[in-house]
């Protein structure tokens, strides 16, 4: 299996990538940021829109960001226009394009909880590290929030259906240090965080990402075509969305899971 031809459940439609626009280092790889030294060389894998990857631009050498389809690079590529030690290609997290310890360290931020195999993916990405492995993803079924409502429990469980209906794992932030050891890596550092949203600002910006991702990514398609709602359900939840960020008590949580692998 070539990452191209997997089904990367969350799509790239405007829902999505704004959401992605908004990581960057201190929010979405804090874990890693003590470890960078300032002659790296670095892949950034499942790179998206870039953010990530420019920001880890200034702290290092060089930095590679990769997918494995074209749809996102255009906009990695305008947002890094005048950077001179960034670059952005197409690339398979399961057969990359670089011989042996080509980069310092590897970084995937949200990848492997996509993949349907996700230890392979780990494989290769230490066989091209010279001394260090990152990565991070979010567990779903961990996800905490309030207050109740019974439509956001079913977004939950539509979600994970279409995901494991891809082959691949929502919970991944829980499976990070087995899959770690799983591919043969001998020096692990687990570790966990937590993004939140509870301020007006985060609940709006959050809750309106979702409200309107429900109804207009690849998840809304894949939901229907699958059996696991309808559309007329996923109107539902997009308003419970909407009704979670306008409440003043409203708050939301998603664990994740982090690894450092060393050579």
């Amino acid at each position: 299996m070539r990452a191209e031809q997997e089904t990367y459940t969350h799509g790239h439609a405007p829902s999505v990538l704004r959401s992605h626009v908004s990581r960057t280092v201190d929010n979405s790889a804090a874990y890693l940021a003590p470890h960078l030294r300032p002659a790296d060389r670095l892949l950034d894998v499942g790179c998206g829109p870039g953010t990530i990857t420019l920001d880890l631009a200034g702290r290092v050498g060089h930095v590679v960001g990769i997918e494995p389809v074209e749809a996102p690079l255009a906009g990695a590529r305008e947002l890094a226009a005048g950077t001179g030690n960034v670059e952005f290609r197409l690339g398979d997290v399961y057969a990359l394009d670089d011989p042996d310890g080509s980069y310092d360290v590897v970084h995937a931020h949200q990848v492997l909880q996509h993949l349907t195999d996700p230890v392979a993916a780990l494989r290769e990405m230490l066989r091209v590290s010279r001394r260090l492995v990152a990565a991070r993803d979010a567990d779903y079924a961990a996800m905490a929030w309030y207050p109740a409502d019974p439509r956001l429990d079913r977004w939950l469980e539509i979600y994970r259906a279409v995901a494991h209906g891809n082959g691949a794992e929502p919970d991944a932030g829980r499976r990070m240090l087995a899959w770690a050891r799983a591919a043969g890596a001998a020096d692990v550092t687990p570790s966990t965080s937590v993004w939140s949203y509870s301020t007006p600002e985060e609940r709006a910006w959050w809750g309106g990402v979702w409200a309107d991702r429900i109804l207009t990514s690849s998840i809304t398609r894949q939901a229907v075509d699958g059996g696991h709602a309808t559309l007329d359900e996923l109107t539902g939840i997009a308003e419970a969305w909407k009704r979670w960020a306008a409440d003043a008590d409203g708050w939301f949580a998603i664990l994740h899971g982090e690894i450092l692998l060393r050579r």
